[in-house]
Order: C-alpha cells, then sequence, then structure tokens
C-alpha cells in the first residue's frame, strides 16, 4: 500500500479522498490554489501545497506545479479526483513517466473510451448494444443529412470529445440538421480543441441510467448495480438514486453485465462509469464510460455497503479485488441530491459569496459530503456545487422522505441554493411515480 498520496483536487472529493487515505493509514498531501488558501478542509491533510493562482488553468490544471507539489512532498501516487485532471491520459502518462502512480486507469485505456466514437466501437465489439448512429466521425454537413434520412429524425450530434452537454445539438429535420451542426463543431472546437462530431438517433424520453464497474490489474472485473440520474438540467445530473427504479432484475442483471463486458474489452483497471440511455421499453444503449469516479459515487457505496475511494487505492496500489460478484447485494433505496451555489429563478446564475449560515442536516439515514462550514466563502472561481446530500432507506418513498426532510434543515445563507429546487422536484407526483425523462426539469419545472 501507498505510504504518501497527493490529492490533485479540491472541494468536498479532496475531503473523500483524504479520508479515504486516513483510514487506509495514507498519509495525504492536498494541493490547493490562492483561491482556496483558507478552506478548511485543507487542515485535515497531512500537508498541504500552493500551486497557484485562482484561475484553474495556472492551478488545478497546471500539470508542472501538480508534479512539482508531488515531487517535493515524496509522494508515491497522485489522486485526481473527478473533473479538473481526472480525464487527462496526457496527465496519466507524465505521472507515470516521474515513477508516479496515477490513481486511475492506463492512459490508453483512458484514450479508448475517452474518446466517444471509439468507445462506441469498441462497445458493439463486446456485444453491447449502442444507438444507431454514425460509425465514426460525421465530416460534413451533407454526411449528417444523409444519414439522418436514414435511421430517421430526431437526430443529435455529438463532440466525440465532449462533455458536460457541450457540442451538442438535437435535430427534427434537415433545415434544423444545418443549423445544428456548424453550431455543435463551433461549440467543441472552442471548449475541447476537437471539433470531431459524430451522429446518433435521438432517443425520444428516454432515462439516464448508468453501472458503476470496478476492474483490478488481473484481469477482475465487478459491478456495483446501477444509477438512475435521468433527473438532469442541460445534462448536468441534480438528482442521482440506486437502484434504477423501473428495471426488474433480469434487465438490471443484463446492464450491468453489459458493462463489465466492456470494461473487459478494454483491458480496464480502476473505477468506471458505464452510461446508457433506457427507452420507453426499457430496452438500453451504451452512450459514453466516465473513466473516473463520479460525483454520485456515494449512491453506489450506500445500496452496497463498499468504500469505492478504497478500492481504487488498493487497486492502485496493486492489490487484487478480493470480492466476489456475490458479495456485492443491493440493500434498500439510496438517493443524493446535489447542491449548487446558484438561483433557479434566474437561470441558474451562480452565487458565490461567504456563508455566514451553514447548518448541515443529520439523523438516521442522511449522509452530507461537503468541504464547507459556516463563514466560508464559496468560490467565484470553480464549479458551484458546495455539497451533496445522500440519503439510505429501505424503499424509495421512505428515501425521498428522508431526503425532503433533510433538505428542509439544511441552511446555507444568504447564499442561494438549488435545495429549493430539488424539494420540488422530489414533491412532483412525476418524479414519486417513477414517470420522468431527461427533459423532464425542462418540461415540468423549471420556470
Amino acid at each position: 500500500m501507498f505510504s504518501r498520496v497527493l490529492i490533485a483536487n479540491r472541494g468536498e472529493i479532496a475531503l473523500r479522498i483524504i479520508r479515504a487515505c486516513h483510514e487506509l493509514g495514507i498519509e495525504a498531501v492536498v494541493v490547493h490554489s490562492e483561491a482556496d488558501r483558507d478552506a478548511a478542509y485543507l487542515q485535515t491533510a497531512d500537508a498541504a501545497v500552493c500551486i497557484g493562482p485562482a484561475a484553474a488553468g495556472k492551478s488545478y490544471l497546471n500539470i508542472p506545479a501538480i508534479i512539482s507539489a508531488a515531487e517535493i512532498t515524496d509522494v508515491d501516487a497522485i489522486h485526481p479526483g473527478y473533473g479538473f485532471m481526472a480525464e487527462n491520459a496526457h496527465f496519466a502518462e507524465i505521472c507515470n513517466e516521474c515513477g508516479i502512480t496515477f490513481i486511475g486507469p492506463s492512459p490508453d485505456a483512458m484514450q479508448l473510451l475517452g474518446d466517444k466514437v471509439a468507445a462506441k466501437d469498441l462497445a458493439r465489439k463486446a456485444k453491447v448494444p449502442v444507438v444507431p448512429g454514425s460509425d465514426g466521425e460525421i465530416k460534413d454537413e451533407a454526411e449528417a443529412v444523409k444519414l439522418a434520412n436514414k435511421i430517421g429524425y430526431p437526430v443529435i450530434l455529438k463532440a466525440a470529445a465532449g462533455g458536460g452537454g457541450r457540442g451538442m445539438r438535437v435535430a427534427h429535420n434537415d433545415i434544423s440538421l444545418h443549423k445544428a451542426f456548424s453550431q455543435a463543431k463551433a461549440e467543441a472546437e472552442a471548449a475541447f480543441k476537437n471539433g470531431t462530431m459524430y451522429l446518433e438517433k435521438f432517443i425520444v424520453e428516454p432515462r439516464h441510467v448508468e453501472v458503476q464497474v470496478m476492474a483490478d490489474t488481473s484481469g477482475n472485473a465487478l459491478h456495483f448495480y446501477e444509477r438512475d440520474c435521468t433527473i438532469q438540467r442541460r445534462h448536468q445530473k441534480l438528482i442521482e438514486e440506486s437502484p434504477c427504479p423501473v428495471l426488474d432484475q433480469k434487465s438490471r442483471e443484463e446492464l450491468c453485465r453489459a458493462a463489465l463486458r466492456l470494461v473487459k474489452e478494454a483491458n480496464y483497471y480502476s473505477a468506471a462509469t458505464v452510461e446508457f440511455l433506457l427507452d420507453k421499453d426499457k430496452k438500453y444503449y451504451f452512450i459514453e464510460v466516465n473513466t473516473r469516479i463520479q460525483v454520485e459515487h456515494p449512491v453506489s457505496e450506500l445500496v452496497t455497503g463498499q468504500d469505492l475511494i478504497k478500492w481504487q487505492l488498493k487497486i492502485a496500489a496493486g492489490e487484487p479485488l478480493t470480492l466476489r460478484q456475490r458479495d456485492i447485494k443491493l440493500a434498500g433505496v439510496a438517493m443524493e441530491c446535489r447542491i449548487n451555489a446558484e438561483d433557479p429563478d434566474r437561470n441558474f446564475s451562480p452565487c458565490p459569496g461567504r456563508a455566514t449560515t451553514f447548518i448541515v442536516p443529520g439523523g438516521p439515514g442522511v449522509r452530507v459530503d461537503t468541504h464547507l462550514c459556516q463563514g466560508q466563502m464559496v468560490s467565484p472561481y470553480y464549479d458551484s456545487m458546495v455539497g451533496k446530500v445522500i440519503v439510505h432507506q429501505p424503499t424509495r418513498d421512505e428515501a425521498i422522505a428522508t431526503m425532503k426532510r433533510a433538505l428542509r434543515e439544511f441552511r446555507i445563507e444568504p447564499i442561494r441554493t438549488t435545495i429549493p429546487l430539488c424539494l420540488k422536484i422530489l414533491s412532483h407526483n412525476l418524479f414519486v411515480k417513477n414517470q420522468v425523462d431527461t427533459s423532464f426539469i425542462e418540461r415540468h419545472i423549471a420556470p
């Protein structure tokens, strides 16, 4: 096992990794920007190193600064968390070249699965259903229109290197596709410096379901069941739950086995999330793989009783998975609400500032993952998420009731947050009845 690990991230995920390291007897070094210098969670680490000014490009995305911090603190490994450097294959390569273990997959597997076109080809090879669409890059508008007429409208254009909803456009006819192609390509080039586009059939009113997978370097792979991430706004998840409330046991097992086939085909190790769309007939279609730990990983931890961050650390240190699939059982229902410092009534505009009041909920079945505490600043420089409320109860109805109670207890003042929005969703009769799809917020909630 490692002696000392550097955490190349910030906020709640940095604190989450610090805690896992300490429970395994590993010293934790955390980097921080000048803007995060006074963050309370830095005090829980064994060492903290400032790596640059507030701008992420000069700190949390600054590879030379991160590597220098790793070298001066003499760490064995680097955990990238999620976001920032977590899916940067070049960074993983540099870590390896410097003799520092990257706590994640190999650079080759990351590149393969991080490219949505290549990942889709691999899925076909692994006999995992994919959404009908292009076999590779769509080079121009004429090619896009030709394929759209073949598979039928509506269609969706996606950036091969995309994420977070950027570089994506839905088209319902030839005219809108011509316009969408140029817009999506320009957005992808600006966001990812890669304008490669592909096209898929747009699944009408789908659910978004993902499978949590963990694989070791000996070729063993296990799934930790699925999470339903259907409640999202502009492709950004807001509420996640496990298990998916509309899947029966047979469908669940089939979906999870498909995810395992895919990661094994990629010779993958570490944590991964294999994402699918589920149509009205409960047919599933592969869409992408996230080659990192996810924001919503606590949902899977609560229903399986497993610590996924600890498994990441153990696998990176060369330890095999000691579990068997039959050892991982679903217990109850877990649900997570992401709490963002945003104002839903003002088009979700960011609301940075000082949290003069910060009172977190508790009680039976409630877990809160947050780096914030009373008097701390919510930074304007980074992602607006200030925490996650996760509940675990025997049934979905009980989980909803506990979540609503917990959110009403959660006080963050004077900052505006998404707590009222989450309460509104949880109280909506269609959510309670499981009659939702990925456009639920736009059609039923958004002002």
